[in-house]
């Protein structure tokens, strides 16, 4: 589609060439196999791959059309659709690194990635190398001649720290190196990696990009010789999004820049709240002048994101009894959604990440990480205001 249209409009209108029939809502395409008029047309659909019309795993029209539209809205050739996020991430992983290659990352990422970087990849051989994503010079540092792929969060959950992805996107790819960025604090809305020169995006579509808390899937978007390379893998991995999560996460996609914005603008606000208040000792949001990397955010980003972290006064226990004193805000993981959630990262990630790993990811025990929804932010900042107060934290 033209590009010269704004992303509201793009989410609206960019898969409108797909429309095969009169209904405004686009149809949810169930079937697993698919039927070929004759034996010729039969070999020519199991010979092309990513057909649309051939098996489910191998793709779907209702899949193919979600595809489509983030690839768009990420400025992307092309982009493949999975079950989730860490299907996105496992998958891109598993087609793009082999036994003795080597990856740099971030100490702060979400704890599914961390995961599998930490456990699976020293077990099929692959070396990898954490480092802090605020020293952009420490990802040089760490590159070594067997590094394929550098790999890249920002803003990272929960801690919201900013990575220099043009910066990072430059050095590896002088190298020859890939780089990959989950995108999915940010949304396209707020950042669009690609333009910064990283080779893959990924999000979990699960969160903002759906928006309802109803979806399960992710995506990777990047080159079209990339994402056929991953398409490979992942019809040997098998994880596939269904039609239904895609038709939902279509219908998401919609109302992105609306959604985004009216959160945007709430967790600032709450941030502002929490950072002025006595029972707070620290805050983390890149729309905080505070913030040591909002000059970076400020270049990179078109807004901050709706999701922030912060550490009342008198570490776990004040903490727990805050979360369980919010009236509004659902205790609850995930984020992107319509209503606000709060969490304790540590007590979320207990079964992926050692209470070791998660002091080196820098998550301490009292963080609480609020993913704000479409409330009005005076209701969301007075619910934090009596539960601060409850949790003797005023």
């Amino acid at each position: 589609m033209d590009d010269s249209f704004t992303l509201e409009t793009l989410l609206l209108h960019a898969d409108a060439d797909d429309d095969a029939e009169p209904g405004i809502a686009p149809p949810i395409h169930a079937s697993v196999p698919f039927s070929a008029a004759t034996a010729e047309e039969f070999a020519e659909l199991s010979a092309e791959p990513r057909h649309e019309r051939f098996y489910r795993r191998y793709g779907n029209p209702t899949q193919a059309r979600l595809e489509r539209l983030i690839a768009e809205a990420e400025g992307a050739e092309a982009a493949l659709a999975t079950a989730s996020g860490m299907g996105a991430v496992s998958t891109t992983l598993l087609t793009l690194l082999s036994a003795g290659d080597h990856v740099v990352a971030q100490h702060s990422m979400y704890g599914g990635t961390l995961g599998f970087l930490r456990d699976v990849a020293p077990r099929l051989g692959i070396e990898v190398t954490f480092v802090d994503q605020a020293d952009t010079p420490a990802f040089a540092r760490a590159l070594r001649p067997n590094t394929r792929l550098v790999m890249l969060e920002t803003p990272s959950n929960p801690l919201l720290r900013v990575t220099d992805l043009r910066a990072v996107a430059e050095l590896a790819r002088d190298r020859g190196i890939l780089t990959m960025a989950d995108n999915t604090v940010a949304t396209p809305v707020n950042q669009r990696p690609l333009e910064c020169g990283v080779d893959l995006v990924m999000h979990s579509v699960t969160k903002s990009l759906s928006g309802h808390s109803d979806v399960l899937a992710g995506i990777v978007a990047g080159s079209r010789e990339l994402i056929e390379r991953i398409w490979q893998t992942h019809i040997l991995v098998g994880a596939v999004v269904s039609p239904y999560d895609a038709w939902l996460a279509l219908r998401g996609l919609r109302t992105l820049v609306m959604r985004v914005e009216r959160q945007n603008a709430g967790a600032l606000a709450l941030a502002r709240f929490l950072q002025a208040h006595p029972g707070v000792a620290a805050v983390n949001h890149p729309g905080l002048p505070e913030h040591p990397q909002h000059g970076l955010a400020v270049r990179q980003m078109r807004g901050f994101g709706g999701l922030l972290s912060f550490e009342p006064h008198g570490g776990r226990e004040a903490a727990e009894r805050l979360l369980s004193a919010l009236r509004l805000v659902r205790r609850s993981p995930s984020l992107g959604g319509y209503r606000t959630l709060a969490v304790r990262p540590a007590a979320m990630w207990a079964l992926e990440l050692s209470d070791e790993e998660l002091t080196e990811a820098g998550v301490p025990p009292a963080l609480i990480r609020v993913a704000v929804g479409l409330e009005n932010p005076d209701d969301l900042v007075a619910d934090f205001e009596r539960a601060l107060a409850a949790a003797g934290a005023a």
